[in-house]
């Protein structure tokens, strides 16, 4: 496949990165709350997130004509993703108390932004590309 109209990733088109990050956030909630043995909601936070943006990631795959409003909002839950991660801050008089919820909130502030920050960049390439 012909990459060049398309901003790319270590070699992953944005779609593919959202779907790997969507499984990631699946995975990461089931597994602190599993290995937790968390019997609170919130420790599937991240699943929560990751469920969507894996799903729209999949849908524009499904829907290419539908891309530019599936991936925006893709990226907004990528942002309440980081967002969400913030509340890491509040725990620092007293960091990783609980070290399972604090590190779902520092991989959720540090991975949201990162996957921001790569679909702004992606927004970017296409703006340009389609200028």
């Amino acid at each position: 496949m012909d990459y060049k109209n398309e901003y790319t990733f270590i070699g992953l088109t944005m779609e593919n990165i959202s779907l790997i990050y969507g499984v990631f956030l699946i995975l990461w909630g089931i597994g602190v709350s599993y290995l937790s043995a968390s019997n609170s909601i919130t420790s599937y936070i991240p699943s929560m997130f990751g469920l969507p943006i894996f799903l729209f990631a999949i849908l524009t795959l499904l829907i290419p004509s539908k891309k530019k409003l599936l991936m925006h909002i893709v990226v907004t839950f990528g942002l309440i993703t980081f967002l969400g991660g913030l509340d890491f801050f509040r725990s620092l008089g007293n960091p990783f108390e609980n070290a399972w919820a604090d590190s779902s909130k520092l991989i959720m502030m540090i991975t949201g932004f990162i996957f921001t920050l790569l679909c702004v960049k992606s927004f970017i390439f296409a703006r340009k590309i389609n200028s």
